[in-house]
């Protein structure tokens, strides 16, 4: 189990992160070789994501896969649970924002933002 302080390491940058700027840059850590994981994204410009997936699938943040919201909507975790629309139509978040989570697969289409890595196992 995570300590209160190994989760603000991971929230200030202690164990990484990954500047990605405009369309088709990601940060893949979907392989099974991966150790981590991205724990919190800074929209430094405003970001239309193509891909955002939770880590292993599971439900736990916002997604562009629509199994993954069909999902959570099952559970009741979020009754009116919609996709982030990806691609060039796709759901707008602004500069200056924070969004916390646990996902395996970043990728932009458009925007630049810093995408902070914490350990799998949090």
């Amino acid at each position: 189990m995570a300590k209160i302080d190994d989760i603000g390491e991971a929230a200030i940058g202690q164990h990484g992160s990954s500047y990605i700027i405009g369309d088709g840059q990601k940060v893949d850590l979907d392989g099974s070789t991966a150790s981590m994981y991205v724990c919190a994204i800074y929209v430094i410009a405003a970001v239309r994501f193509q891909i955002l997936s939770n880590l292993n699938g599971e439900v736990r943040s916002i997604s562009t896969v629509t199994a993954e919201s069909e999902r959570q909507i099952k559970i009741g975790a979020a009754s009116d649970s919609t996709d982030i629309v990806a691609g060039a139509s796709g759901t707008v978040f602004p500069t200056g924002m924070w969004v916390y989570g646990k996902w395996d697969n970043v990728e932009l289409h458009e925007g630049s933002c810093i995408c902070y890595l914490a350990p799998r196992g949090y």
